[in-house]
């Protein structure tokens, strides 16, 4: 088990609920539907029951991506969506069926379940056209009762898409790799702007998850398992950085 392997190389486990993808990563019929949604209930609630289990604190990370198709289809009103909650969740038959509802019920069956876990919603960047339209919605949604807030820079290494090899790259092939210098955009001072305006409108520590791996390269692409990409070095240079932009981790 993950918990165990974490425990043996005396860290935390990170878990990432990722279960509203399973029918297509946009479908937002699916939180009507109690056949997905009852097992998603289920699924959540023994996820936490299994890191009660294990005992030592540990961090949950909710459904990536999720609340950014959310708030696009739901028009930056999470009240206006529907989700069957209520009825399926047993821990949470008070909350609302509907995206708010959804929210709290995840917080709900972690602090019941799983006190010692550490809990937090996704920013994406593209959820929305500014970063405080991005925390507002996450703050309707509990994200301000939760521990912190997930975000991410690249899900895959910057080089892989100037290569355009990989079939999971083949989003257009510059503006990836990002000038350290933050004299020419996209940059790291840019992201870490958007990071610090959800950190102060969420009110919660960032959490950086979904770091890509590659080594720094003046020679755009790579071959696959040999991308380039800079922003692990640019962290570990600039940890100060990082913090001051509400980083926790």
């Amino acid at each position: 088990m993950l918990t165990d392997t974490a425990e043996s190389h005396g860290v935390n486990p990170m878990f990432t609920l990722y279960a509203m993808a399973a029918w297509g990563e946009a479908d937002m019929a699916v939180l009507t539907n109690d056949d997905y949604m009852g097992p998603y209930w289920d699924g959540a609630k023994l996820l936490f029951e299994r890191i009660a289990l294990f005992g030592d604190p540990s961090v949950v990370h909710f459904e990536p991506d999720f609340w950014a198709y959310a708030q696009q289809q739901s028009g930056d009103d999470p009240e206006s969506m529907r989700v069957h909650v209520s009825s399926l969740a047993n821990d949470c038959s008070d909350q609302p069926d509907n995206l708010i509802g959804m929210g709290r019920c995840l917080i709900a069956l972690a602090r019941e379940h799983a006190p010692n876990s550490l809990v937090g919603f996704h920013a994406s960047v593209w959820a929305s056209n500014t970063p405080e339209s991005t925390g507002e919605f996450l703050v309707k949604i509990g994200a301000r009762e939760a521990d912190f807030v997930a975000i991410d820079m690249l899900d895959r290494d910057a080089g892989c898409f100037e290569a355009a090899i990989d079939p999971n790259c083949q989003r257009g092939t510059t503006g990836f790799y990002w000038d350290e210098t933050n004299q020419s955009s996209p940059n790291f001072h840019e992201h870490l702007a958007w990071a610090k305006t959800v950190y102060e409108t969420v009110g919660r520590p960032i959490l950086w998850w979904q770091i890509p791996f590659g080594v720094p390269s003046s020679t755009p692409g790579g071959t696959p398992g040999h991308y380039r990409d800079n922003r692990v070095k640019y962290i570990f240079e600039h940890i100060d950085e990082f913090i001051e932009a509400g980083g926790a981790g």
